[in-house]
């Protein structure tokens, strides 16, 4: 006998759409699901223009430095003697305004390169935040700390630079990780546990201390909204089980739509003033 159609509600868009099966959890039409896709694929091409802006910015800025050291190589000639031709001399004219250039150290790096350029701190004296595009903007005031974004990063990505760092013996005073946004779009909850916590272990035998920065709160659907919550709230209880400091980010930005950007997932500027406070006020107060 044919199975009976029956009258469902996307959770997304509130239309109504005939199923022949529903598990009563919730119910996302195929045309939610479409949008949902298009629009992590958008937000994933926003990221890489990004990058792609950020370094042609580079590269211009290493195009300038490069004619400026010419400009001051041709003029750092030294001047030869008069040659004497006959009772004639020949003088060579300068010019009366020189110019001098400054030496500019160029920095080139890779975005998903591990932390391989030594800050001007002794490593073990450094704090070290590591995270994706949430952190993309963040400025900690406190002194001798390293922000590193990796925009797109998920749990595994922050493990493999850590990871890279460890074989280095590479150690900080102090690290914090914010990641989780990415991963919950996998829908694999069980697996997006152990790769997080995979990547705490390995940052205990990197430092003392070890924060974690909770998610955002999102603005990207109620299936985004609801696996960024859960996992906040198993974070927040196993940080503490695990000696670990979490940072309850999603306390501060609840029921705050303008402290996000209108993708409703990564900061506004208010957002990242808001972040850069959190993290900053855990880094001075964390346990040692």
């Amino acid at each position: 006998m044919a199975s009976i159609p029956i009258v469902v509600t996307c959770t997304s868009c509130h239309m109504f759409s005939l199923a022949f099966s529903f598990s009563g959890e919730g119910f996302t039409c195929d045309k939610c699901r479409e949008v949902v896709r298009l629009t992590e694929k958008i937000l994933e091409l926003e990221s890489r223009i990004q990058s792609l802006f950020e370094d042609s910015k580079s590269v211009r800025t290493v195009e300038n430095i490069l004619d400026a050291s010419n400009v001051s190589a041709h003029s750092s000639v030294p001047v030869e003697n008069p040659l004497q031709l006959g009772n004639f001399v020949t003088v060579r004219r300068h010019s009366r305004r020189t110019k001098h250039h400054s030496t500019v150290p160029i920095k080139v790096s890779n975005r998903f390169a591990p932390l391989s350029d030594a800050p001007t701190e002794k490593p073990a004296e450094s704090a070290l935040v590591i995270g994706d595009s949430i952190v993309r903007n963040v400025n900690i005031e406190a002194p001798a700390t390293i922000v590193k974004c990796l925009p797109g990063a998920r749990a595994p990505d922050i493990k493999s630079n850590l990871n890279v760092l460890a074989k280095t013996n590479r150690k900080f005073s102090k690290i914090v990780i914010h990641v989780g946004t990415n991963d919950v779009r996998l829908r694999q909850s069980e697996i997006t546990k152990d790769n997080i916590k995979e990547v705490c272990e390995l940052a205990k035998t990197m430092s003392d201390t070890v924060i974690f920065s909770g998610p955002l709160t999102a603005y990207h659907g109620d299936e985004i909204y609801s696996r960024l919550s859960s996992l906040n709230g198993w974070l927040s209880e196993w940080c503490l089980q695990n000696n670990i400091d979490f940072i309850n980010n999603w306390k501060s930005f609840e029921g705050r739509p303008d402290l996000l950007k209108r993708d409703g997932l990564h900061p506004s500027w208010d957002g990242v003033s808001l972040l850069s406070r959190n993290l900053a006020h855990s880094l001075n107060n964390a346990k040692v």
